[in-house]
């Protein structure tokens, strides 16, 4: 087992893009500019095997800073180094060179296609003769050695209860206080899950400015979202149905134990807007995100976060086209009834036969043998959910 305690020499083999960055998975992504793109993105990941097309929703008429989001998350996701290269298509040609230009800056290989003016026919012929190239060049690739410190790990939990704030959000923050000091990146985020901790979570900033920043955002959601369209004091999801069956009856409750995320000796040096990449270094960062579990690790993907960690108690199916998903559970009920989604069983800290620090070392282990190449779970079962993030209504 990978012991982090007193260790700063751990390895894990990686694929080192043009920019210096370190990805664990080696993706050619087909990717679609607005929604209207989607089916042509398809048809050439079903006629380049081995591509990855990543079709959604949006893209349409959106203006302001909802259109920024969707270019920041658009750019940041072919930007993430768990892509080796990226063909991009959109019904128009200027955004969809918007696109291109931002991911060409990493210094990978990219290519656009506008199908206005082309049609879906031609346009499909070429960008598949493209990402054809590109799948035979990547597959050449070499892993290298890298640091424990090339390494970025987001967090996000997802149908939680009782036992997640017991043992396995505990587990993910042991993981941090662990490898944090060791110069990784880390991230966590879902700003409505925090509410009835806010105080707890703002004392955790590296400095009373970055507290003061990050509850400016935690205060805004809550006001501008959570406030004026809630129907409930419980705003009709949080806590989910499924977080009270588990025995988490308030949000308060759910708070505290989503905080266990972020272990005893962290703090975080930065609040991030969603798919904000981090700017300051290594280090724990905060990331503004929906607590809705594809669009948070969607955000994070783009933010840069190549690994992500994912306590589950009631049991989340939840995984990512390109960023692999480690599914952590203390609940044995969960465990025993849908295993397929489990990666890491820390059932053991409620049976008083493992430590959180056993746990947190368990996890460390998991994370560089998933860095390594074993596949999660969830991308074992084909969950590739890709969610943007929408903030208003489009034009």
């Amino acid at each position: 087992m990978a012991q982090a305690n007193g260790n700063s020499n751990l390895k894990f083999w990686g694929w080192r893009r043009e920019n210096g960055r370190v990805g664990v998975r080696n993706h050619v992504v087909i990717l679609p500019l607005d929604d209207l793109s989607n089916a042509a993105c398809e048809a050439v990941a079903n006629n380049i095997k081995g591509t990855l097309a990543l079709p959604h929703a949006y893209g349409r008429l959106q203006f302001g800073e909802d259109l920024e989001l969707h270019f920041r998350t658009l750019i940041g996701t072919g930007s993430n180094p768990n892509v080796a290269a990226v063909v991009v298509i959109g019904i128009e040609e200027s955004w969809t060179q918007r696109v291109v230009e931002g991911i060409a800056k990493t210094g990978k290989p990219v290519t656009g296609f506008g199908i206005e003016g082309t049609g879906d026919l031609m346009t499909i012929a070429k960008a598949s003769r493209v990402a054809k190239d590109y799948l035979q060049w990547a597959s050449e690739l070499q892993r290298e050695e890298c640091d424990i410190s090339d390494l970025w790990v987001s967090t996000k939990c997802g149908e939680s209860d009782t036992t997640t704030g017991l043992s396995s959000c505990p587990t993910v923050g042991n993981m941090y206080d662990k490898l944090i000091p060791q110069g990784i990146y880390g991230c966590f985020g879902e700003t409505s899950e925090i509410t009835g901790a806010e105080h707890l979570c703002k004392e955790r900033a590296a400095s009373p400015e970055i507290g003061e920043k990050w509850y400016k955002m935690w205060k805004s959601y809550q006001d501008d979202v959570i406030e004026a369209h809630k129907t409930n004091d419980l705003s009709d999801s949080q806590p989910t149905k499924g977080n009270i069956a588990g025995g988490l009856t308030t949000i308060e409750e759910k708070a505290l134990g989503n905080l266990e995320k972020i272990g005893r000796e962290c703090r975080y040096i930065d609040a991030l807007e969603p798919a904000e990449a981090p700017a300051k270094g290594p280090g724990l960062y905060y990331m503004d995100t929906s607590s809705a579990a594809a669009e948070c690790v969607t955000l994070m993907a783009a933010a840069g976060y190549v690994v992500h960690t994912f306590p589950t108690g009631q049991g989340n199916v939840i995984g990512n086209p390109i960023v692999p998903v480690i599914k952590i559970s203390g609940n044995p009920r969960t465990v025993r009834t849908m295993s397929e989604h489990i990666d890491l069983d820390v059932s053991g800290v409620l049976r008083r036969d493992m430590t959180i620090p056993q746990a947190g070392d368990a996890l460390i282990e998991m994370v560089v043998r998933t860095a390594n190449g074993r596949l999660t779970a969830a991308e074992s079962l084909g969950h590739r959910e890709f969610v943007m993030t929408k903030l208003y209504r489009s034009a």
